[in-house]
């Protein structure tokens, strides 16, 4: 079946990471229906999940059966999701203004399971910190700013993953073995750059996948 998006307002940016913007949610009420009574969800393969994100590759708009989602990280990953029917903005209520990274967060607390690695499987999240100034106070200190969709780790522990990170959705790389290595001796890519650098930073400032990562998170079954 042709995956099929609506076209949403794009803000695209120059910067390097995902620039996700606090989310007005509306306040819902929970529901009434008594646990043992509801249905048991079904959750899509890691397979499925892969495939999915694995068409948006190259794309710089996003569509998704008339629901607004905003043309970043977050809401690429939530468009993958809800091709397989889970809405990963779901979750009960958090901070008014939560970013979609921390909603999507929130919802894997709630529905899911949180790993450290360092083996990643297909169809597993995984988060970053500090990806850019998120409070804007100047200092590395910004947790929850990129999540992306893991699309398979090499023999050498490189895990390759589906985000939108500058101009469209593309893969990118990171190796949690060498997490201050940007590029091997031969020109393999370990680490992307997924924070921009600027002239205020310190030595000691992270940029790389692997200095940034956070933690591994899944929503599908084995």
């Amino acid at each position: 079946m042709r995956f099929l998006f609506i076209m949403t307002t794009i803000a695209i940016t120059t910067l390097v990471g995902c620039v996700t913007q606090p989310i007005e949610r509306p306040h819902t009420s929970l529901p009434t229906e008594r646990p043992c009574c509801r249905s048991v969800e079904r959750l899509p393969s890691r397979n499925a999940i892969v495939q999915t994100a694995a068409k948006l590759v190259g794309a710089t708009t996003i569509e998704s059966n008339g629901r607004h989602i905003a043309y970043d990280c977050a809401g690429v990953t939530r468009a993958v999701f809800l091709k397989h029917g889970i809405d990963l903005y779901d979750t009960e209520p958090i901070a008014p203004h939560a970013n979609g990274v921390r909603i999507i967060h929130a919802h894997i607390r709630q529905q899911g399971r949180f790993h450290r690695g360092p083996d990643a499987h297909p169809g597993d999240l995984v988060f970053f910190n500090n990806t850019w100034d998120y409070n804007g106070d100047g200092k590395v200190n910004d947790s929850l700013t990129h999540v992306g969709i893991v699309e398979r780790q090499e023999p050498d522990g490189t895990v390759v993953f589906i985000s939108r990170v500058a101009h469209a959705v593309e893969r990118y790389h990171m190796n949690l073995r060498q997490p201050h290595v940007h590029k091997t001796a031969d020109g393999r890519i370990l680490n992307d750059y997924l924070r921009r650098k600027h002239v205020r930073d310190s030595d000691n400032t992270p940029h790389l996948t692997g200095q940034l990562f956070a933690q591994f998170a899944s929503r599908v079954r084995h």
